[in-house]
């Protein structure tokens, strides 16, 4: 159990501003890459990338909502940027008439190879060059348990 009502000392506060600091930063330096080399934002990345890696480059909205962890309104917003760009499509579900598919396009691929170097150099430069393979190891497992607790809510 936590003691959620005692302050946090100060190894555990310096812990907390520096992943502030590191997230707010980091996504600056991702979101200018991706601007500069693609015209994409973030989020548009993010879903370009999970589509990508889905089976057959598509999901269902809702189960892409969930993956990239936005409102279904905001994910409608995302989406139909995308496809303004041509970068996704979506179509009705043939097996569930209220379910729709977003898919990925040949543009999106496209638009992925594009600003997919950028991106690597970025995320290596920022964060995995500053870190140890054991410190890399230890903040995958240490997020990946953060974000397994913030599910679960």
């Amino acid at each position: 159990m936590s003691d959620a009502g005692v302050p946090l000392g100060d190894p555990e506060m310096r812990a907390w501003m520096a992943f502030l600091a590191a997230g707010h930063l980091m996504d600056h330096e991702v979101e200018r890459q991706l601007k500069h080399d693609g015209g994409l934002s973030h989020p548009e990345f993010e879903v370009l990338i999970r589509l990508e890696r889905a089976e057959g480059g598509r999901l269902r909205m809702s189960d892409l909502a969930r993956q990239v962890m936005i409102s279904k309104s905001r994910l409608t917003y995302q989406v139909t940027r995308l496809e303004r760009a041509g970068l996704v499509r979506r179509t009705g579900c043939e097996t569930d008439r209220r379910s729709v598919w977003a898919e990925l396009t040949g543009e999106g691929t496209a638009a992925l190879e594009r600003v997919r170097p950028g991106h690597r150099r970025v995320v290596r430069e920022s964060l995995i060059d500053v870190l140890s393979p054991e410190e890399i190891a230890l903040l995958g497992n240490a997020l990946g348990r953060v974000a397994d607790r913030l599910r679960t809510r």
